[in-house]
């Protein structure tokens, strides 16, 4: 008898093993602060050479109507792990520093979790700028001249479902600058460094404390390496593995390496663009190579359009836009500030060659990580996420039928088809014009566009379409005191949530 349960035991596993090993290996690659236009597959008139990322998008599907869910980072990270839109959380407007409490609280579910409780590993290498509570000589949580770099690092990633993480606390241009290891400090810092606008448009950084091992021209290829070695480790062992690889690039400091500094003829942030598509490569070719390419997912994506540090005005002078005509850029409400590539690659589940125009999210990687895992959906978990798998099948279409968007300063833009209301009377961002002097010149407090026939957001049609106002924002209230944007049981939102600028009710536009 104890033979039999035990040769039913080793069955069982062995069986519980296969079933997953058959799943698909996950790597989600989050650039930062590249634009729709700075890749060939999402622009046609691309003037930065990127093969390897055309080759992945030949090789799977290109959306072409995709978008971060904010306009700046954190949020947006915020919204590709937990499914939901960063704003319900208390998470207002702006980003994290580099030495902010943890945004993503345990009970959370992230997709991480979701994989994790079907037998994935789950690693995060990269900048997590979500924030993570360091070790503090007193009770300050502004300034990292009160760290105890000794002590561990709490709240992390780890809490968020990953089982290991290796990166840097915020964007590469905030300090302190020190690799963490799953809670631990690998080097101390052993220097204080930073370099001016002045001195460098394009590399500076705020002065801060840097470790002893970290050295910030060599931080994009540093992680690429750790990310090429994590997969090949995982590989032999025959179990699914979830990567999660936000890059610290190309936001500043713009610091491109040989052999692709002055590679693009243009500047260091075209330069910085083609060393992100090179080490790309460099990590599909590792798939193949440890023979786990058939079946690994491959996401890449932005987490919002490209940043004015890019240098808008010299990009133009060789014909190239970040942006791909749309109107404004990182941080704003128009489709500049969050319209993003998106490159999905997965040779056992999706056709090459493909490309969509459905109205996709990066909320939406939540639940198309659950929808291929065969889970299912709950009440909490994913409240602003749809899979994609219907678009990876050659539909025309997902599920998701609204878009809610929202700038640095707060602002919430809705889309729905063709039409998108704005609730600003400005850009929301950094572009003109900023709110202030939209308010200065007596700009309407809304801007209703449509986009088929107006994709550069130039025609205010709010006085004209009263009743598309008004639908556009009774759908904007229902979704937000839902609690979610997904059918589903009502939720909470972590706060008091308002989007109305002064002066419009939902009651005066109907």
């Amino acid at each position: 008898m104890k033979s039999y349960l035990l040769s039913l035991g080793i069955c069982l596993s062995f069986l519980l093993e296969a079933k997953h090993s058959a799943r698909p290996n996950v790597i989600f690659v989050l650039a930062d602060d590249l634009g729709i236009g700075d890749l060939s597959p999402t622009n046609a008139n691309c003037k930065i050479k990127t093969p390897h990322l055309q080759k992945m998008a030949d090789e799977g599907i290109t959306f072409f109507d995709a978008h971060s869910s904010s306009a700046v980072c954190t949020p947006t990270r915020y919204g590709v792990l937990t499914g939901r839109y960063n704003w319900r959380s208390r998470l207002v407007r702006g980003v994290l520093s580099g030495t902010s409490k943890h945004l993503i609280p345990a009970g959370r579910e992230t997709v991480a979790h979701l994989l994790k409780k079907v037998g994935y590993h789950t690693q995060m290498i990269g900048k997590w700028h979500l924030g993570w509570d360091w070790g503090k000589a007193d009770k300050s949580e502004r300034q990292w001249k009160d760290i105890d770099f000794t002590k561990p690092v709490i709240n992390g990633p780890d809490i968020n479902g990953f089982s290991n993480y290796y990166g840097h606390c915020g964007s590469l241009d905030m300090p302190p600058y020190v690799w963490v290891d799953t809670g631990k400090v690998t080097a101390l810092p052993d220097r204080e460094e930073g370099v001016t606008k002045s001195e460098d448009p394009y590399g500076w950084y705020r002065n801060g404390p840097i470790g002893s091992d970290f050295h910030i021209d060599e931080v994009l290829p540093h992680l690429f390496e750790k990310s090429i070695a994590y997969v090949t480790e995982r590989a032999k062992t025959k179990k699914p593995f979830f990567l999660y690889l936000p890059l610290p690039a190309p936001h500043t400091p713009i610091v491109p390496v040989s052999p692709y500094k002055e590679a693009s003829k243009m500047n260091a942030y075209a330069d910085f663009v083609m060393q992100i598509d090179g080490h790309m490569g460099e990590l599909l070719t590792t798939l193949k190579k440890v023979g786990v390419d058939e079946n690994t997912l491959v996401f890449f994506s932005s987490d919002n359009g490209c940043s004015p540090e890019g240098n808008f005005t010299r990009l133009k002078e060789f014909g190239h836009d970040p942006s791909a005509g749309f109107r404004g850029h990182k941080a704003d409400i128009y489709e500049g500030g969050h319209r993003v590539p998106m490159l999905v690659r997965w040779p056992q589940g999706i056709k090459a060659g493909q490309t969509s125009s459905s109205l996709a999210c990066l909320t939406d990687f939540y639940d198309t990580m659950r929808d291929i895992t065969g889970q299912k959906k709950k009440d909490q978990g994913g409240e602003d996420s749809f899979s994609l798998v219907p678009a990876f099948k050659g539909k025309s279409k997902t599920t998701r039928s609204t878009l809610i968007s929202h700038s640095i300063s707060g602002a919430f833009a809705i889309r729905q088809g063709d039409w998108k209301l704005c609730l600003s009377a400005g850009s929301g961002g950094w572009s003109d014009p900023r709110e202030g002097e939209a308010r200065k010149l007596g700009l309407p407090r809304v801007q209703l566009f449509n986009l088929k026939h107006d994709r550069n957001e130039k025609k205010n049609l709010h006085a004209k379409y009263k009743d598309k106002l008004s639908e556009l924002l009774g759908m904007l209230d229902k979704e937000v005191k839902n609690g979610r944007s997904t059918p589903g049981k009502p939720v909470a939102n972590d706060r008091e949530v308002s989007f109305l600028p002064a002066g419009v009710s939902i009651s005066k536009s109907k």
